[in-house]
């Protein structure tokens, strides 16, 4: 039996994920980075996207956004804004916050309106992190 480590998700409404797993996979703003059980200690920042976790075999998506990861002590914690596995995702309302979202860009692009381009950006990552893992749930 392979070591584990204790994976923690945790948003402001409280823990995601508190369980010991295989290896995790996450988006950081530098790159994709895994972790497993005995990893050097670091600390990263996270983008919006998908945390791949992987244990006895099965694996499990989240989309998360923005937060920041730290491993320490055979233990990784994300401290992110939201966490939502596949099928907790609303399908119907990603759409609409894309296409939302596609509004927003263009409508900055032609200076049609003054739009935060940032936030609007962050909407459609995501919107399609979302998306991407509602997907693959359905598979």
């Amino acid at each position: 039996m392979a070591e584990k480590i204790t994976l923690e998700v945790v948003t402001p409404k409280g823990a995601i994920v508190s369980d010991a797993v295989d290896i995790v996979t996450a988006p950081g703003f530098a790159g994709e980075f895994g972790v497993l059980a005995n990893h050097a200690p670091f600390l990263s920042t996270i983008k919006i996207g998908t945390l791949r976790y992987k244990k006895d075999g099965s694996e499990v998506e989240l989309m998360i956004s923005g937060g920041f990861c730290e491993v320490s002590n055979n233990k990784v914690t994300f401290l992110v804004e939201s966490a939502e596995r596949g099928h907790e995702i609303d399908v119907d309302r990603a759409l609409r916050a894309k296409e939302r979202a596609e509004k927003r860009l263009l409508q900055a692009k032609e200076h049609q309106e003054k739009i935060d381009r940032t936030r609007a950006e962050a909407a459609m990552q995501r919107a399609l992190a979302r998306l991407r893992i509602a997907e693959r749930q359905q598979r």
